[in-house]
């Protein structure tokens, strides 16, 4: 039996979700803690290697599709969304110029990770202030949770072909979180129905083919997982592909109508920092690894390591318009002392020479491309 009556939990339900938008959340739902029905397909998803060399995804399954076995008592999971999306970047623009270097626009700012959590965890607390001694617990991108899978349960939005979640109100630009509670608030409906239709702009955008199907991602071929996720070499047949992009890929989202709809960010740490939403890549591979490490503080950039940093500058100047001081730049690398770093140093070097081809086919050779607002 619930210690609190169903009009009283309906009350603080409503209280929540006004918290949570005061706390700067643009969306609050609440879903259980039940994912089983993802079971199949996310087991068959591994069984296809799909998750390349993120072996933590095969980790503690029994949490990921019962969530109450990761936070024992919890009997709801309320889902957020923050919009992450800086104004004024020339996103379309840095993305077609060879010499720019294009980095997610998630990761311009700050690292969200602290700061949702911090603000879920706030949450938390005044839940705990209004009912007496809960057990909750927050989490951003963190722990065994399946992110999109409760959002959509909770009424966030649906999810794409693309495997993001997409909002009618906001396209699908913005960060989840999830606060883990011991309290059987009311649920909320998820989406009735997949408004995506006919459209497959996302699955014919993407550079390196990465989408063997509707809703599945093959991660081995995505360049986010390519130039964030995986250490060592990247396979050369997607080099020339990868463009200029250094850290992560925006394509799916940015050729998606619906984020015609995509809001800006009300938070400044979520603004481009050190200039990085107009830097030249051959600026950033000049950056010292102290530099590095002085500039990218707080930043999720930090994740590929400067190692990881080179060697995706690299095959974008290799991709680029080239030049001597270009040239040289590459040549000086070519002599690291990370093997990783003079491969692709040799290879970009290599590349200009032969006039390897980019990105087959430009976002504004595509047929949607008038409907974007970027």
């Amino acid at each position: 039996m619930s210690e609190f009556s169903p009009e009283t939990l309906q009350q603080l339900t409503e209280n929540i979700k006004q918290w949570a938008e005061e706390l700067g959340f643009q969306q609050c739902g609440i879903t259980d803690c039940d994912l089983s029905s993802e079971e199949p397909n996310y087991k068959k998803w591994l069984e296809q290697n799909f998750h390349g060399e993120m072996g933590y995804l095969n980790n503690h399954l029994d949490k990921r599709f019962s969530a109450d076995n990761l936070v024992p008592g919890a009997q709801r999971i309320i889902c957020v969304r923050m919009d992450y999306l800086p104004p004024d970047t020339q996103v379309i623009k840095n993305l077609e110029n060879p010499d720019k270097a294009y980095i997610s626009r998630y990761t311009l700012g700050r690292d969200y990770h602290k700061l949702i959590r911090k603000r879920l965890t706030q949450l938390g607390k005044r839940i705990d202030e209004a009912t007496g001694d809960r057990v909750f617990r927050a989490f951003v991108d963190s722990a065994p949770i399946l992110e999109r899978p409760l959002a959509e349960k909770a009424g966030i939005g649906w999810r794409g072909k693309h495997t993001l979640i997409l909002n009618r109100e906001a396209g699908s630009m913005f960060f989840l979180g999830e606060l883990f509670i011991d309290l059987p608030l009311p649920i909320d409906p998820p989406e009735a129905e997949n408004h995506c239709g006919s459209c497959t702009a996302c699955l014919d955008i993407c550079p390196t083919n990465a989408f063997p199907k509707p809703h599945v991602l093959d991660a081995k071929r995505c360049i986010s997982y390519l130039t964030i996720e995986l250490d060592g070499s990247i396979p050369e047949e997607f080099r020339p592909l990868m463009g200029n992009r250094i850290f992560g890929c925006d394509d799916c989202q940015l050729i998606c109508p619906w984020n015609r709809f995509s809001q800006f960010t009300a938070e400044d740490d979520f603004h481009p920092r050190q200039n990085l939403d107009k830097a030249t890549l051959l600026e950033l591979f000049q950056w010292s690894e102290q530099e590095f490490l002085k500039k990218t503080e707080g930043s999720a950039i930090r994740r590929t390591g400067h190692i990881g940093w080179l060697r995706n500058i690299a095959i974008a100047l290799g991709n680029g318009s080239g030049g001597d001081d270009v040239e040289k730049a590459l040549i000086e690398k070519s002599e690291h002392d990370s093997e990783v770093v003079r491969e692709h140093a040799i290879w970009a070097l290599n590349a200009l020479h032969s006039k390897v081809p980019s990105s087959p086919l430009p976002i504004k050779e595509h047929p949607r491309y008038k409907k974007l607002r970027f």
